[in-house]
């Protein structure tokens, strides 16, 4: 609620300098004048979006809710919950964001440090959904370089990064919850050490989502990881690539921490799966290989829902 009062107090703001809250509008007004008022505005806005995204430094209550709710909770808020903030944040950002100005360098600023603290307090972890919740921030910060690289690239890699991201955390947060039970959920590396050897397949989806979270070949988070590099160097922003490429390199040790783990020796007693959670995992893991080595069906659909929102019927221009 705090976060949405922020939000919608910096948007009348902005309102009341501008006169308008399309983007487009917006960023011709903004860029021929930005008084205090807008300045304010569009610092409560970052205030407030950074809170429901989880960005530096915005970021800490994400640890604790992600440890404290349920797993299919903790699944919803960081899919459905992000996913469309993010969406939002996309259509109303990426005009405003494209001029170079200070809003840009800020922006910079917030996707550094949010790759740099999510992966390296995910290094820390031991616990899952923690590691999980730390990850999710540097996944935010990778989001950020698609937002200001802007253009119709960016875009799409920013959607496909969003599909791909949502059904791999479904994956994770499906064995997460799929392990629970008996009052406790399987929150340390002990509850998964040795998982292979008592359920192979749900090890292999859970392997599955890791490395796709690491953005490993043939896995849908590769090509998303991919895509955002593509569209930060037709961008040109060579220092945020870099970040991101080093970022990435950081998260695989943790993930595969855990990937490991899986596949050690443990004494455990093997894990009593429902059947329906077998086969929801089953369905997430085949999307997520599909995306990886035949995406051309949801590139085709993204692109044209891409052409249809930024040229169709003059909604939303960027240039």
């Amino acid at each position: 609620m705090r976060s949405s009062a922020f939000l919608l107090f910096g948007m009348a703001l902005v309102y009341a300098e501008t006169g308008s809250l399309e983007p487009a509008t917006m960023a011709l007004l903004l860029s021929a004048r930005g008084g205090t008022l807008v300045v304010a505005g569009l610092g409560l806005m970052l205030t407030g979006i950074g809170f429901k995204l989880a960005l530096v430094p915005f970021h800490m209550w994400t640890p604790d809710v992600y440890a404290g709710a349920p797993a299919p909770v903790t699944a919803f808020v960081a899919t459905v919950s992000k996913g469309g903030m993010f969406a939002v944040v996309l259509r109303f950002f990426i005009p405003l964001s494209s001029d170079g100005g200070e809003l840009f360098l800020v922006l910079s600023l917030i996707a550094v440090a949010s790759m740099f603290v999510g992966n390296l307090l995910a290094l820390l972890q031991d616990d899952v959904k923690r590691l999980l919740a730390y990850s999710s921030i540097a996944h935010l910060g990778y989001l950020l370089v698609a937002l200001l690289a802007g253009g119709e690239l960016a875009v799409e890699a920013a959607t496909y990064y969003l599909v791909a991201y949502f059904v791999t955390i479904l994956g994770a947060f499906g064995v997460v919850s799929a392990l629970s039970g008996d009052g406790r959920e399987a929150l340390s590396f002990a509850d998964y050490r040795g998982l292979f050897w008592r359920r192979p397949w749900i090890a292999a989806a859970f392997t599955a989502s890791l490395l796709s979270l690491a953005g490993i070949p043939l896995t849908a988070g590769f090509l998303g990881k991919f895509y955002l590099l593509a569209a930060g160097v037709e961008a040109s922003l060579w220092a945020l690539v870099i970040v991101l490429v080093v970022n990435s390199a950081i998260g695989l040790f943790y993930y595969l921490r855990l990937v490991v783990a899986m596949f050690s020796q443990g004494e455990a007693e093997p894990a009593k799966i429902p059947w329906p959670a077998a086969a929801a995992l089953t369905v997430v893991t085949v999307l997520l290989i599909w995306f990886g080595i035949y995406p051309q069906p949801l590139v085709r659909w993204i692109q044209e829902m891409v052409v249809a929102v930024l040229h169709g019927n003059g909604v939303w221009r960027l240039c």
